[in-house]
């Protein structure tokens, strides 16, 4: 899976020289510099004195702080944080150039999802992950989100479903990139959306949960998605999209079926 080289600027999902505040608050993967955030730092070439921009103090920390948590979590997908593998946050904190704080409060809200535990004085250790975890991750991914699916399927009418083009696209972009961090960004912006027409936040928080903790790498380099499935992966929602738009409701249960092979309904 890789060592760190790709961290130091946080080089897994294509950013530039390292960890920085932006100058405006709230800019995210698809505006600006995909780096994500954490819980404030003063960054060095920050400008200073009157003259600088009045930007309130906890939105910048809230900001470096969830760009800390993406770059995290962008570097797990990639499989530049190796499971079973333990990193200081201090060691992190320096080749994203920032302080200690913000990385901390990161790998605790991944500790939170499952991906990494903490090891007291040492720092944290990236969950191994097993075949049967994740498994079970799909049975229940499916459990959750298959019904509704064959539900809007039924009641949502074709030009919602076109509306969704875009981000299916996205994500057969990044498979034939063989990107794997920005290709589990575009598929989870692909179910979210989907799932988003049926109206219920509580879904959307507990489905984007659990893909979240699906996408979480195996143990070692078996564990890597190769570029062939995640542009076979990418090609089912194409497909399903196509069957939606056309209202063809036997082929939208054959290929949820094959999305979801957890799925036993």
């Amino acid at each position: 899976m890789g060592g760190l080289g790709g961290l130091g600027g946080l080089g897994g999902a294509g950013y530039g020289d390292g960890l920085r505040v932006p100058q405006q608050a709230g800019v995210d993967r698809g505006t600006g510099p995909a780096v994500p955030a954490a819980r404030g730092e003063h960054v060095h070439d920050e400008p200073a004195g009157p003259a600088a921009a009045p930007v309130p103090r906890p939105v910048r920390r809230h900001s470096v702080r969830g760009q800390v948590l993406q770059a995290l979590r962008d570097a797990l997908v990639a499989g530049e944080l190796v499971p079973g593998e333990v990193y200081s946050a201090p060691a992190l904190a320096e080749r994203y150039g920032v302080s200690a704080t913000p990385v901390r409060e990161a790998m605790q809200q991944l500790a939170t999802e499952g991906a990494v535990e903490v090891v007291l004085n040492r720092g944290f250790r990236v969950t191994e992950r097993t075949p049967r975890e994740l498994a079970e991750l799909a049975e229940v991914r499916a459990l959750v989100e298959v019904p509704v699916v064959l539900r809007l399927a039924r009641t949502v009418p074709a030009d919602r479903w076109a509306a969704l083009r875009p981000l299916a696209d996205a994500a057969s972009r990044a498979a034939g990139r063989g990107d794997r961090a920005h290709y589990a960004d575009a598929d989870r912006a692909f179910h979210r959306a989907v799932l988003a027409l049926a109206g219920n936040d509580q879904l959307l928080a507990v489905a984007e949960d659990l893909h979240r903790r699906a996408q979480w790498p195996l143990v070692g380099a078996a564990g890597a998605t190769r570029r062939a499935e995640l542009v076979a992966d990418a090609a089912e929602h194409s497909a399903l999209l196509d069957a939606l738009i056309a209202g063809e409701a036997e082929t939208v249960t054959a290929l949820m079926r094959q999305h979801y092979p957890g799925w036993r309904g």
